[in-house]
């Protein structure tokens, strides 16, 4: 038994950025007393993890060149590009495992950190189940061009992105316009278009390029000035993200009030242009569950409130922004749909005079009833109507004599607020006067809380339809007499209203 040789124990370990004085205390050991010194490099056989360390590889350990066989996408390999990377990993894999069963402790180089878009990754990926390893992190790229722009990245609960300059244009565009800091890597050729998207985005002004940060080349420019036929692969492009200033505000000077949707729940439908305004706003009134969708910002009022109190919200709102406060007040789905930005306008129409002076937008959401007819297909895809069964602002015999006229039409209907705690019998009365004019099996949708948690589609119809599983968060979609239905992937029903009619 004494033949057995044990095997040697593996290293990730994170040189940092760049800069020798940034390799930490212990990689720096690890690199000291290993037998075996890894790097990958290209052809030339230059390696920037191991020019960070070449200082301390004079004390007997052995160099291991792993030698990657192709430096673009472009290759003859049967496989392609991700057939010839994958061979060539499970090669150096294998070069790296002589080592280890030979009883030599392999130190495998990496810049920056192993485990952020680190080449250590795809050894361990291959080696790290069968051989003892230890990954020592390194100093990563985005926080030391973050040091050395001197700009900070995130405070508070900013949110931070790492996007890759790979993505297609119009996804970068749309993550840069969410308003969160982001780190950009992988430029290189792809950095005209990262340029386009962060300029459609609005980010320009934040943005900020470094390339070989903390290295002796280093340097930093302008977005604009940068010309893209230069940029290096160890570049990225930080934009970190807006900073809240409170601002205090005084009496008479101009305020601003903006009344915007944040759609029906998830926060990937917010439209950029609202979630700048909640960036930029000193105050968000609203119905308390809504502001509670809202990421706090420093310094930062919010003035919530309950579900039946819109026409003192309003008011309390336009006194903010007289004051010369900049306001968002806060609606669900979309503002102008039975929502708040009626209740505002109505106010100032009846209010002072001054208050028609004010600067007021309206910035729309996608509403509760496109949401629910996106989960099923498309059953308002051709002329419909839209009622709310809510008889607190307007009386029911209105109501019903709506829903008598929309359904004798042939319209396909969204129903807004069709039960609540006080109001248990109009859904009832609405199911039957839609029956006078429509088949038993006409399709209709329950759809609550879409986007949200607790979300939960029925597609039921006319005949089926139970009051009991509708509450005050649930939208109702019902079809006309062309509406169809099927099956989709997976029996999923698919609800749908053609746009040809009656031809």
């Amino acid at each position: 038994m004494s033949g057995i040789v044990k095997p040697g124990r593996l290293y990730g370990v994170g040189v940092g950025p760049g800069d020798p004085d940034l390799i930490t205390v212990k990689a720096l050991k690890v690199v000291r007393g290993a037998d075996v010194v890894a790097y990958l490099s290209a052809r030339h056989g230059r390696s920037n993890a191991r020019a960070i360390v070449a200082a301390e590889l004079t004390r007997g350990q052995r160099e291991l060149a792993l030698i990657y066989p192709l430096t673009t996408e472009t290759t003859d390999h049967a496989d392609g590009y991700d057939g010839a990377i994958a061979q060539f990993y499970d090669e150096a894999a294998a070069r790296v495992a002589a080592e280890l069963n030979a009883g030599l402790n392999v130190a495998v180089l990496c810049e920056g950190d192993p485990f952020f878009y680190g080449s250590y990754m795809y050894l361990h990926d291959r080696l790290a189940q069968r051989y003892e390893t230890e990954v020592i992190p390194g100093v990563c790229s985005v926080m030391a061009g973050a040091a050395r722009l001197g700009k900070p990245l995130v405070r508070r609960d900013t949110e931070l992105a790492i996007l890759p300059g790979t993505l297609p244009e119009a996804e970068l565009a749309r993550r840069l316009a969410q308003g969160h800091a982001v780190a950009i890597m992988k430029l290189g050729r792809n950095f005209a278009k990262v340029r386009r998207a962060i300029e459609q985005a609005g980010a320009s002004s934040r943005a900020l390029y470094i390339e070989r940060a903390t290295m002796s080349a280093e340097r930093a420019l302008p977005l604009a000035e940068v010309d893209p036929a230069q940029v290096p692969y160890f570049s990225l492009v930080l934009v970190p993200g807006a900073e809240v200033v409170p601002v205090k505000c005084v009496a008479g000077a101009a305020g601003q009030l903006i009344v915007l949707g944040l759609g029906p729940g998830a926060p990937e439908w917010l439209s950029p242009e609202a979630r700048a305004a909640l960036a930029d706003a000193t105050d968000l009134v609203g119905y308390q569950p809504y502001l509670d969708r809202v990421s706090p910002q420093p310094g930062q009022i919010r003035h919530g409130s309950d579900n039946k109190v819109e026409a003192a919200r309003a008011r309390h709102a336009i006194e903010l922004a007289q004051a010369g406060r900049r306001v968002c007040v806060v609606s669900s789905g979309d503002p102008g749909i039975f929502a708040m930005a009626s209740a505002v306008l109505e106010q100032v129409e009846a209010g002072p005079e001054a208050w028609r002076a004010l600067d007021i937008r309206v910035l729309p959401g996608i509403s509760a009833m496109q949401a629910a007819s996106a989960r099923v297909g498309a059953i308002l895809g051709h002329d419909f109507c839209v009622l709310s069964l809510s008889d607190r602002l307007k009386p029911w015999p209105t109501i019903a004599e709506r829903l008598d006229a929309a359904a004798k039409a042939d319209f396909a209907l969204a129903l807004y607020n069709p039960i609540s705690s006080e109001r248990q019998w109009q859904l009832g009365e609405a199911r039957s006067i839609l029956a006078r004019h429509r088949a038993p099996e006409t399709p209709v949708i329950l759809a609550r809380d879409v986007g949200g948690a607790g979300e939960r589609i029925v597609v039921t119809d006319l005949r089926s339809l139970d009051p009991t599983q509708v509450d005050m968060r649930t939208i109702l979609l019902i079809g006309n007499s062309q509406t169809r239905r099927f099956a989709g992937a997976g029996g999923k029903p698919v609800v749908y209203t053609p746009r040809r009619y009656g031809v």
